[in-house]
């Protein structure tokens, strides 16, 4: 009996191993872990790692480690895929928003779940680095510009 634990403890250990982050992962649900991993990163302009990153570096990373070839600028990442209302979007859909008075798209995030309909999304806040925060909050309500699809399942 203790040689049969000994067995399934050692081949349990070198299983946990060899798994890659992410990588048995369904896209969407890799997305969301891999964003999730830069939470608490601070916030730098055109930052691209977890000693300082922006929002479209956030979305281009984990996009990236899931294989999937990005732009890495909202300007360019509001022309992929297919634009979806709000209340349709699913974990790992871009969320996009306007942060200032200028007409165009400033700000984006990544969709991790939907609490009574309403999408709770990974970004990095320029104030508070890589946060989740939900639509529920009157300033991203307010600023809120459009929800795109860019993975299929």
């Amino acid at each position: 009996m203790r040689r049969l634990f000994v067995l399934l403890l050692a081949f349990s250990v070198a299983s946990c191993g060899s798994y890659r982050k992410g990588s048995k992962m369904k896209p969407r649900d890799g997305v969301v872990y891999y964003a999730k991993g830069y939470l608490g990163a601070p916030y730098t302009l055109g930052g691209n790692t977890k000693s300082g990153i922006d929002c479209s570096g956030l979305i281009y990373n984990a996009y990236r480690q899931q294989g999937i070839k990005i732009p890495r600028t909202v300007d360019a990442l509001r022309k992929k895929g297919n634009r979806i209302s709000v209340d349709r979007a699913k974990k790992g859909d871009l969320i996009f928003f306007r942060t200032s008075r200028k007409r165009r798209l400033t700000h984006a995030g990544i969709v991790v779940s939907t609490k009574r309909g309403v999408p709770q999304f990974i970004h990095a806040s320029s104030s508070q680095g890589v946060i989740i925060s939900t639509l529920d909050n009157t300033y991203w309500k307010k600023a809120y510009a459009q929800t795109r699809r860019l993975l299929k399942k």
